[in-house]
Protein backbone atom coordinates (compact mmCIF):
# COMPACT_ATOMS: atom_id res chain seq x y z
CA UNK A 1 0.00 0.00 0.00
CA UNK A 2 1.71 3.48 -0.96
CA UNK A 3 2.26 5.79 1.65
CA UNK A 4 2.28 9.29 1.80
CA UNK A 5 6.16 9.67 1.55
CA UNK A 6 6.04 7.64 -1.57
CA UNK A 7 3.58 10.79 -3.02
CA UNK A 8 5.97 13.25 -1.68
CA UNK A 9 8.85 11.13 -3.42
CA UNK A 10 7.15 10.98 -7.01
CA UNK A 11 6.56 15.02 -6.38
CA UNK A 12 10.71 15.58 -5.53
CA UNK A 13 11.46 13.32 -8.31
CA UNK A 14 9.07 14.80 -11.51
CA UNK A 15 9.42 18.82 -9.75
CA UNK A 16 11.72 19.85 -12.66
CA UNK A 17 9.00 18.69 -15.10
CA UNK A 18 6.55 20.35 -13.11
CA UNK A 19 8.30 23.71 -12.75
CA UNK A 20 8.36 23.52 -16.82
CA UNK A 21 5.04 23.01 -17.40
CA UNK A 22 4.26 25.95 -14.86
CA UNK A 23 6.66 28.44 -16.90
CA UNK A 24 4.95 27.50 -19.97
CA UNK A 25 1.53 28.63 -18.48
CA UNK A 26 3.28 32.03 -17.39
CA UNK A 27 4.61 32.58 -20.81
CA UNK A 28 0.81 32.71 -22.23
CA UNK A 29 -0.58 36.18 -21.99
CA UNK A 30 -4.12 35.74 -20.43
CA UNK A 31 -5.35 39.37 -19.47
CA UNK A 32 -8.63 39.16 -18.47
CA UNK A 33 -9.18 42.97 -18.53
CA UNK A 34 -7.72 44.09 -21.73
CA UNK A 35 -9.46 43.17 -25.26
CA UNK A 36 -5.67 42.12 -26.28
CA UNK A 37 -5.68 39.60 -23.74
CA UNK A 38 -8.53 37.71 -25.49
CA UNK A 39 -6.34 35.12 -27.33
CA UNK A 40 -4.32 34.68 -24.50
CA UNK A 41 -6.82 33.82 -22.08
CA UNK A 42 -8.22 30.78 -24.79
CA UNK A 43 -4.93 29.22 -25.12
CA UNK A 44 -4.60 29.51 -21.46
CA UNK A 45 -8.15 27.53 -21.00
CA UNK A 46 -7.14 24.71 -23.81
CA UNK A 47 -3.72 24.13 -21.90
CA UNK A 48 -5.19 23.77 -18.82
CA UNK A 49 -7.79 21.42 -20.00
CA UNK A 50 -5.17 19.76 -21.52
CA UNK A 51 -2.94 19.03 -18.36
CA UNK A 52 -5.93 18.32 -16.42
CA UNK A 53 -7.28 15.69 -18.98
CA UNK A 54 -3.96 14.13 -18.81
CA UNK A 55 -3.81 13.41 -15.39
CA UNK A 56 -6.86 11.27 -15.55
CA UNK A 57 -9.69 14.66 -15.20
CA UNK A 58 -12.76 14.53 -16.93
CA UNK A 59 -12.35 18.13 -18.51
CA UNK A 60 -13.73 20.78 -20.48
CA UNK A 61 -13.81 24.50 -21.20
CA UNK A 62 -17.06 26.10 -20.56
CA UNK A 63 -18.07 29.68 -22.19
CA UNK A 64 -19.82 32.27 -20.23
CA UNK A 65 -20.88 35.57 -20.63
CA UNK A 66 -16.93 36.78 -20.36
CA UNK A 67 -13.80 34.56 -20.05
CA UNK A 68 -14.14 30.64 -19.92
CA UNK A 69 -14.41 28.61 -17.17
CA UNK A 70 -11.88 25.17 -17.11
CA UNK A 71 -14.43 22.84 -15.36
CA UNK A 72 -12.76 19.37 -14.80
CA UNK A 73 -14.13 16.25 -12.28
CA UNK A 74 -12.87 12.73 -11.10
CA UNK A 75 -15.99 10.92 -11.61
CA UNK A 76 -19.85 11.11 -10.86
CA UNK A 77 -19.87 11.94 -7.23
CA UNK A 78 -19.93 8.58 -5.13
CA UNK A 79 -22.70 7.87 -3.25
CA UNK A 80 -21.13 6.35 -0.21
CA UNK A 81 -19.08 8.55 2.42
CA UNK A 82 -16.20 9.42 0.50
CA UNK A 83 -15.86 13.02 0.38
CA UNK A 84 -16.05 15.44 -2.62
CA UNK A 85 -13.35 18.02 -2.52
CA UNK A 86 -13.62 21.03 -5.05
CA UNK A 87 -10.49 23.14 -5.90
CA UNK A 88 -10.18 26.61 -7.17
CA UNK A 89 -7.71 28.77 -8.48
CA UNK A 90 -8.07 31.41 -11.48
CA UNK A 91 -5.77 31.75 -15.01
CA UNK A 92 -6.29 34.94 -15.79
CA UNK A 93 -3.94 38.13 -15.11
CA UNK A 94 -3.56 41.18 -14.44
CA UNK A 95 -2.66 43.92 -17.75
CA UNK A 96 1.15 44.44 -17.37
CA UNK A 97 1.08 48.21 -16.80
CA UNK A 98 4.17 50.46 -17.64
CA UNK A 99 6.76 47.33 -19.47
CA UNK A 100 9.66 50.23 -19.19
CA UNK A 101 9.69 49.42 -15.11
CA UNK A 102 9.80 45.29 -15.38
CA UNK A 103 13.38 44.54 -15.66
CA UNK A 104 12.24 40.63 -16.65
CA UNK A 105 9.79 40.43 -19.68
CA UNK A 106 6.58 39.53 -18.30
CA UNK A 107 5.62 36.48 -20.66
CA UNK A 108 9.21 34.76 -21.11
CA UNK A 109 10.04 33.37 -17.47
CA UNK A 110 12.97 31.82 -16.26
CA UNK A 111 14.61 30.58 -13.32
CA UNK A 112 17.21 32.86 -11.63
CA UNK A 113 19.14 32.17 -8.70
CA UNK A 114 19.42 34.78 -6.47
CA UNK A 115 19.64 35.72 -2.80
CA UNK A 116 19.81 31.79 -2.34
CA UNK A 117 16.10 31.23 -3.97
CA UNK A 118 15.42 29.88 -7.77
CA UNK A 119 13.20 32.68 -8.87
CA UNK A 120 11.24 32.81 -11.67
CA UNK A 121 9.85 36.25 -12.77
CA UNK A 122 6.39 37.00 -14.98
CA UNK A 123 3.11 38.33 -15.00
CA UNK A 124 0.87 35.95 -12.99
CA UNK A 125 3.70 34.01 -11.35
CA UNK A 126 2.16 34.17 -8.09
CA UNK A 127 -1.12 35.48 -8.70
CA UNK A 128 -2.16 33.10 -9.55
CA UNK A 129 -0.69 30.41 -11.43
CA UNK A 130 1.84 29.11 -9.35
CA UNK A 131 -1.04 28.65 -6.81
CA UNK A 132 -3.35 26.73 -9.21
CA UNK A 133 -0.08 24.61 -10.36
CA UNK A 134 0.58 23.19 -6.36
CA UNK A 135 -2.98 21.52 -6.31
CA UNK A 136 -2.84 20.14 -9.90
CA UNK A 137 0.69 19.13 -9.31
CA UNK A 138 -0.41 17.41 -6.23
CA UNK A 139 -3.19 15.67 -7.88
CA UNK A 140 -0.90 14.13 -10.95
CA UNK A 141 1.01 13.03 -7.87
CA UNK A 142 -1.39 11.19 -5.85
CA UNK A 143 -2.84 9.77 -8.61
CA UNK A 144 0.73 9.11 -10.26
CA UNK A 145 1.11 6.14 -7.02
CA UNK A 146 -2.54 5.64 -5.86
CA UNK A 147 -3.74 4.89 -9.21
CA UNK A 148 -6.54 7.25 -7.98
CA UNK A 149 -7.54 10.74 -6.62
CA UNK A 150 -7.66 11.52 -2.53
CA UNK A 151 -11.46 11.70 -2.98
CA UNK A 152 -13.83 12.68 -5.39
CA UNK A 153 -12.50 16.25 -7.18
CA UNK A 154 -13.79 19.17 -8.86
CA UNK A 155 -10.97 21.67 -10.35
CA UNK A 156 -12.40 25.01 -10.98
CA UNK A 157 -10.00 27.25 -12.90
CA UNK A 158 -11.41 30.87 -13.62
CA UNK A 159 -10.69 33.53 -16.19
CA UNK A 160 -12.10 36.24 -15.09
CA UNK A 161 -11.16 37.11 -11.28
CA UNK A 162 -8.48 39.83 -12.10
CA UNK A 163 -11.75 41.85 -13.44
CA UNK A 164 -14.68 41.28 -10.70
CA UNK A 165 -15.32 37.70 -11.76
CA UNK A 166 -18.45 39.56 -13.44
CA UNK A 167 -19.54 36.04 -15.16
CA UNK A 168 -19.16 33.67 -11.95
CA UNK A 169 -22.48 33.70 -10.15
CA UNK A 170 -24.10 32.78 -13.13
CA UNK A 171 -21.95 29.69 -14.17
CA UNK A 172 -22.21 28.69 -10.40
CA UNK A 173 -25.81 28.91 -11.25
CA UNK A 174 -25.74 27.05 -13.91
CA UNK A 175 -24.03 24.61 -12.85
CA UNK A 176 -25.10 23.70 -9.45
CA UNK A 177 -24.97 20.17 -9.62
CA UNK A 178 -21.05 19.94 -10.95
CA UNK A 179 -20.17 21.93 -8.08
CA UNK A 180 -21.53 20.49 -5.33
CA UNK A 181 -19.06 19.48 -2.54
CA UNK A 182 -18.73 19.00 0.80
CA UNK A 183 -15.69 21.45 1.00
CA UNK A 184 -13.89 24.10 -1.30
CA UNK A 185 -10.49 25.02 -1.06
CA UNK A 186 -9.89 28.30 -2.52
CA UNK A 187 -5.74 28.35 -3.52
CA UNK A 188 -5.05 32.42 -3.96
CA UNK A 189 -3.92 33.88 -0.79
CA UNK A 190 -0.74 34.66 1.31
CA UNK A 191 1.66 32.95 3.92
CA UNK A 192 2.26 34.82 7.29
CA UNK A 193 5.86 34.77 5.84
CA UNK A 194 8.74 32.37 3.97
CA UNK A 195 8.31 29.99 6.28
CA UNK A 196 5.18 29.99 7.87
CA UNK A 197 1.98 28.58 6.29
CA UNK A 198 -1.29 30.61 7.14
CA UNK A 199 -5.07 29.98 6.60
CA UNK A 200 -7.16 33.06 5.67
CA UNK A 201 -10.63 33.48 7.81
CA UNK A 202 -11.66 36.68 6.72
CA UNK A 203 -11.80 38.43 3.42
CA UNK A 204 -13.21 41.47 2.74
CA UNK A 205 -15.71 42.85 -0.16
CA UNK A 206 -14.83 44.68 -3.08
CA UNK A 207 -15.96 47.80 -5.72
CA UNK A 208 -14.88 49.24 -8.12
CA UNK A 209 -15.82 52.51 -9.39
CA UNK A 210 -15.12 55.34 -12.76
CA UNK A 211 -16.09 58.04 -12.35
CA UNK A 212 -15.62 61.09 -15.07
CA UNK A 213 -16.29 64.79 -14.56
CA UNK A 214 -16.50 66.50 -18.09
CA UNK A 215 -16.98 70.51 -18.70
CA UNK A 216 -19.38 72.11 -21.05
CA UNK A 217 -16.35 72.61 -23.07
CA UNK A 218 -13.88 70.71 -24.76
CA UNK A 219 -10.01 71.28 -24.11
CA UNK A 220 -9.47 74.96 -24.01
CA UNK A 221 -6.51 76.96 -24.20
CA UNK A 222 -5.19 77.19 -20.02
CA UNK A 223 -3.83 80.98 -20.48
CA UNK A 224 -6.91 82.30 -22.03
CA UNK A 225 -9.90 80.87 -19.78
CA UNK A 226 -7.76 78.89 -17.01
CA UNK A 227 -8.86 81.74 -14.83
CA UNK A 228 -12.97 81.39 -15.73
CA UNK A 229 -13.75 78.13 -17.37
CA UNK A 230 -14.87 75.04 -15.40
CA UNK A 231 -11.63 72.74 -14.73
CA UNK A 232 -12.54 69.35 -13.95
CA UNK A 233 -9.55 67.63 -13.23
CA UNK A 234 -9.80 70.64 -10.15
CA UNK A 235 -13.43 69.24 -9.53
CA UNK A 236 -12.26 66.16 -9.19
CA UNK A 237 -9.28 66.34 -6.97
CA UNK A 238 -11.81 68.24 -4.98
CA UNK A 239 -14.30 65.44 -4.89
CA UNK A 240 -11.40 63.07 -3.95
CA UNK A 241 -10.14 65.26 -1.42
CA UNK A 242 -13.89 65.18 0.57
CA UNK A 243 -13.41 60.68 0.70
CA UNK A 244 -11.93 60.94 3.74
CA UNK A 245 -12.05 63.30 6.99
CA UNK A 246 -9.06 64.32 9.32
CA UNK A 247 -9.02 61.44 11.13
CA UNK A 248 -8.54 58.59 8.06
CA UNK A 249 -12.41 57.96 8.49
CA UNK A 250 -14.59 57.76 5.22
CA UNK A 251 -16.59 60.44 5.43
CA UNK A 252 -19.14 59.44 3.08
CA UNK A 253 -22.96 59.84 4.18
CA UNK A 254 -23.54 56.46 5.59
CA UNK A 255 -20.76 54.33 4.87
CA UNK A 256 -20.54 52.71 8.61
CA UNK A 257 -24.09 52.25 8.99
CA UNK A 258 -23.92 49.01 8.17
CA UNK A 259 -20.24 47.80 9.64
CA UNK A 260 -19.93 45.82 12.43
CA UNK A 261 -17.74 46.05 15.17
CA UNK A 262 -14.35 43.51 15.40
CA UNK A 263 -15.29 41.03 17.81
CA UNK A 264 -13.42 41.44 21.22
CA UNK A 265 -12.00 37.85 20.40
CA UNK A 266 -10.52 38.40 16.88
CA UNK A 267 -9.05 41.93 17.62
CA UNK A 268 -7.10 40.46 20.58
CA UNK A 269 -5.97 37.66 18.00
CA UNK A 270 -5.28 40.04 15.34
CA UNK A 271 -3.30 42.63 18.25
CA UNK A 272 -1.27 39.64 18.92
CA UNK A 273 -0.22 38.94 15.67
CA UNK A 274 0.55 42.60 14.74
CA UNK A 275 3.71 42.10 16.88
CA UNK A 276 5.17 39.79 14.71
CA UNK A 277 7.88 41.39 12.79
CA UNK A 278 7.35 39.52 9.17
CA UNK A 279 3.90 41.45 9.13
CA UNK A 280 5.09 44.76 7.68
CA UNK A 281 9.25 43.46 7.02
CA UNK A 282 8.13 44.15 2.97
CA UNK A 283 6.43 47.73 3.10
CA UNK A 284 7.38 50.84 4.75
CA UNK A 285 4.12 51.96 6.11
CA UNK A 286 5.72 55.78 5.96
CA UNK A 287 3.07 58.39 4.84
CA UNK A 288 0.38 56.37 4.62
CA UNK A 289 -3.37 56.95 7.38
CA UNK A 290 -5.09 54.32 9.03
CA UNK A 291 -8.52 54.94 10.52
CA UNK A 292 -8.20 56.96 14.20
CA UNK A 293 -8.71 53.88 17.04
CA UNK A 294 -7.49 51.06 14.93
CA UNK A 295 -4.15 49.51 14.69
CA UNK A 296 -2.81 49.11 11.09
CA UNK A 297 -3.91 45.30 10.99
CA UNK A 298 -6.94 46.02 12.57
CA UNK A 299 -7.42 48.49 9.49
CA UNK A 300 -5.85 46.40 7.07
CA UNK A 301 -8.41 43.41 7.79
CA UNK A 302 -11.29 44.79 9.46
CA UNK A 303 -12.17 48.15 8.40
CA UNK A 304 -13.63 49.38 5.23
CA UNK A 305 -11.92 51.47 3.15
CA UNK A 306 -11.72 53.53 -0.35
CA UNK A 307 -8.40 53.73 -2.47
CA UNK A 308 -8.48 55.77 -5.37
CA UNK A 309 -6.39 53.49 -8.07
CA UNK A 310 -5.70 55.86 -10.92
CA UNK A 311 -6.47 59.75 -12.48
CA UNK A 312 -6.62 60.65 -15.91
CA UNK A 313 -7.48 63.72 -17.71
CA UNK A 314 -5.23 66.76 -19.32
CA UNK A 315 -2.12 66.29 -20.88
CA UNK A 316 -0.64 63.17 -20.37
CA UNK A 317 2.45 62.98 -23.01
CA UNK A 318 6.30 63.66 -21.79
CA UNK A 319 5.84 67.33 -23.33
CA UNK A 320 4.69 70.76 -22.27
CA UNK A 321 1.23 71.89 -23.24
CA UNK A 322 -0.99 74.14 -21.62
CA UNK A 323 -4.47 72.79 -21.84
CA UNK A 324 -7.95 73.22 -19.70
CA UNK A 325 -8.97 69.48 -19.97
CA UNK A 326 -12.82 68.58 -21.09
CA UNK A 327 -12.56 65.77 -18.73
CA UNK A 328 -10.92 64.04 -16.37
CA UNK A 329 -11.34 60.27 -15.25
CA UNK A 330 -10.71 58.45 -11.58
CA UNK A 331 -10.82 54.72 -10.79
CA UNK A 332 -11.82 53.74 -7.05
CA UNK A 333 -11.93 50.54 -5.72
CA UNK A 334 -14.05 49.92 -2.10
CA UNK A 335 -13.05 47.11 0.24
CA UNK A 336 -16.17 46.44 2.28
CA UNK A 337 -16.28 44.72 5.95
CA UNK A 338 -19.38 42.54 7.07
CA UNK A 339 -22.63 44.19 7.09
CA UNK A 340 -21.75 46.54 4.15
CA UNK A 341 -23.55 45.69 1.04
CA UNK A 342 -21.89 46.63 -2.58
CA UNK A 343 -25.15 48.67 -3.80
CA UNK A 344 -25.19 50.79 -0.68
CA UNK A 345 -22.37 51.75 -1.05
CA UNK A 346 -22.19 52.40 -4.70
CA UNK A 347 -25.31 54.55 -4.16
CA UNK A 348 -24.05 56.46 -1.42
CA UNK A 349 -20.82 57.36 -3.05
CA UNK A 350 -22.58 58.59 -6.07
CA UNK A 351 -24.69 60.89 -4.08
CA UNK A 352 -21.65 61.91 -2.55
CA UNK A 353 -19.94 63.08 -5.61
CA UNK A 354 -23.43 64.06 -7.47
CA UNK A 355 -23.55 67.22 -4.67
CA UNK A 356 -19.89 68.34 -5.62
CA UNK A 357 -20.71 68.37 -9.07
CA UNK A 358 -20.45 72.09 -10.29
CA UNK A 359 -23.65 73.50 -12.48
CA UNK A 360 -22.83 73.05 -16.23
CA UNK A 361 -20.28 70.37 -15.94
CA UNK A 362 -21.73 66.77 -15.53
CA UNK A 363 -20.51 63.30 -13.86
CA UNK A 364 -20.48 59.31 -15.30
CA UNK A 365 -20.37 56.55 -13.73
CA UNK A 366 -19.07 53.13 -14.19
CA UNK A 367 -19.42 49.89 -12.34
CA UNK A 368 -21.49 47.09 -11.43
CA UNK A 369 -22.01 43.89 -9.12
CA UNK A 370 -19.46 43.31 -6.65
CA UNK A 371 -18.76 41.45 -3.54
CA UNK A 372 -19.59 41.26 -0.08
CA UNK A 373 -17.15 40.48 3.09
CA UNK A 374 -17.25 36.65 3.95
CA UNK A 375 -16.26 35.95 7.28
CA UNK A 376 -14.96 31.98 7.66
CA UNK A 377 -15.38 29.54 10.74
CA UNK A 378 -12.38 28.49 12.59
CA UNK A 379 -14.04 25.73 13.93
CA UNK A 380 -14.40 24.01 10.98
CA UNK A 381 -13.32 20.42 10.76
CA UNK A 382 -11.92 20.46 7.15
CA UNK A 383 -10.12 23.48 8.10
CA UNK A 384 -8.58 21.82 11.04
CA UNK A 385 -7.42 18.81 8.85
CA UNK A 386 -5.70 21.67 6.65
CA UNK A 387 -3.70 23.44 9.61
CA UNK A 388 -2.87 20.13 10.39
CA UNK A 389 -1.61 18.99 7.04
CA UNK A 390 0.38 22.47 6.62
CA UNK A 391 2.13 22.16 9.82
CA UNK A 392 3.38 19.02 9.39
CA UNK A 393 4.54 20.31 5.82
CA UNK A 394 6.41 23.31 6.97
CA UNK A 395 6.85 22.33 10.46
CA UNK A 396 5.54 25.17 12.12
CA UNK A 397 1.95 26.50 13.86
CA UNK A 398 -0.02 27.82 11.40
CA UNK A 399 -1.56 31.78 11.34
CA UNK A 400 -5.46 32.03 11.07
CA UNK A 401 -5.27 35.33 9.35
CA UNK A 402 -7.72 38.05 7.95
CA UNK A 403 -6.87 39.71 4.69
CA UNK A 404 -7.72 43.47 2.80
CA UNK A 405 -8.13 41.56 -0.07
CA UNK A 406 -10.91 39.72 -1.90
CA UNK A 407 -12.17 36.69 -3.64
CA UNK A 408 -15.72 36.58 -5.27
CA UNK A 409 -15.97 33.03 -5.37
CA UNK A 410 -15.84 32.59 -1.31
CA UNK A 411 -18.97 34.27 -0.89
CA UNK A 412 -20.86 32.85 -3.81
CA UNK A 413 -20.08 29.26 -2.81
CA UNK A 414 -20.91 29.88 0.73
CA UNK A 415 -24.27 31.60 0.12
CA UNK A 416 -24.98 30.10 -3.33
CA UNK A 417 -24.21 25.93 -2.36
CA UNK A 418 -23.54 26.83 1.21
CA UNK A 419 -20.60 25.13 0.57
CA UNK A 420 -17.67 25.54 3.52
CA UNK A 421 -14.85 26.94 2.17
CA UNK A 422 -11.49 26.97 3.36
CA UNK A 423 -8.77 29.50 1.75
CA UNK A 424 -5.30 28.65 1.50
CA UNK A 425 -2.14 29.97 -0.34
CA UNK A 426 1.28 30.49 -0.88
CA UNK A 427 2.12 34.03 -2.29
CA UNK A 428 4.08 36.68 -0.48
CA UNK A 429 4.03 40.57 -0.31
CA UNK A 430 7.20 40.69 -1.60
CA UNK A 431 5.95 38.63 -4.92
CA UNK A 432 5.20 41.93 -6.38
CA UNK A 433 1.70 40.81 -6.98
CA UNK A 434 0.01 43.00 -9.85
CA UNK A 435 3.42 45.29 -9.75
CA UNK A 436 6.24 45.15 -12.42
CA UNK A 437 8.84 42.10 -11.82
CA UNK A 438 6.01 39.70 -10.29
CA UNK A 439 7.61 36.82 -8.99
CA UNK A 440 7.98 33.45 -7.68
CA UNK A 441 10.52 31.03 -6.30
CA UNK A 442 10.61 26.88 -7.09
CA UNK A 443 11.20 26.19 -3.06
CA UNK A 444 7.36 27.42 -2.29
CA UNK A 445 5.98 25.64 -6.01
CA UNK A 446 7.41 22.21 -4.40
CA UNK A 447 6.32 22.68 -0.88
CA UNK A 448 2.97 23.78 -2.28
CA UNK A 449 2.47 20.78 -4.21
CA UNK A 450 3.81 18.62 -1.04
CA UNK A 451 1.75 20.67 1.66
CA UNK A 452 -1.82 19.57 -0.71
CA UNK A 453 -0.24 15.96 0.06
CA UNK A 454 -0.42 16.59 3.53
CA UNK A 455 -3.90 18.17 3.92
CA UNK A 456 -5.42 14.97 1.81
CA UNK A 457 -3.88 12.44 3.67
CA UNK A 458 -5.20 14.54 6.96
CA UNK A 459 -8.74 14.90 5.22
CA UNK A 460 -8.91 10.61 4.23
CA UNK A 461 -7.63 9.94 8.64
CA UNK A 462 -10.73 11.81 9.28
CA UNK A 463 -13.94 10.61 9.78
CA UNK A 464 -16.26 11.59 6.71
CA UNK A 465 -18.97 12.21 9.86
CA UNK A 466 -16.54 14.72 11.50
CA UNK A 467 -16.62 16.82 8.75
Amino acid sequence: MPKTEDVLRDIDDKFDIALGKLLELVSIPSISSESSGKEGIARAAEWLKRELSSIGLGADVIGTNGHPVVLARSSPRATGNEPRLLFYGHYDVQPVGDIGQWKHPPFAPTVIEEDGLHRFYGRGTSDSKSQLWTFIEALRAWKSVHGEFPADVVVVLEGEEECGSPSLADFIEAHRDDLACDVAFICDAEMWSATQPAITTQLKGLVHERVTISAPNPDLHSGHYGAVAANPIRILSTILASLHDGKGRVAIDGFYDEVRDIPDAVRRQWQKLSREPELFADVDLAGGIAEEGYAPIEAMWGRPTVDINGITGGNQGPGERSVLPGSATARLSFRLVAGQSPESIRRRFRSHVERMVPEGCRVEFEGQGGSPAVVLSQESAYLKAAARGLEKEWETPVILRGTGGAIPLVEQLSDALQTECVVIGFILPSDAIHAPDERYDSARLRQGARSWIRIFEEIRAQRPSQA
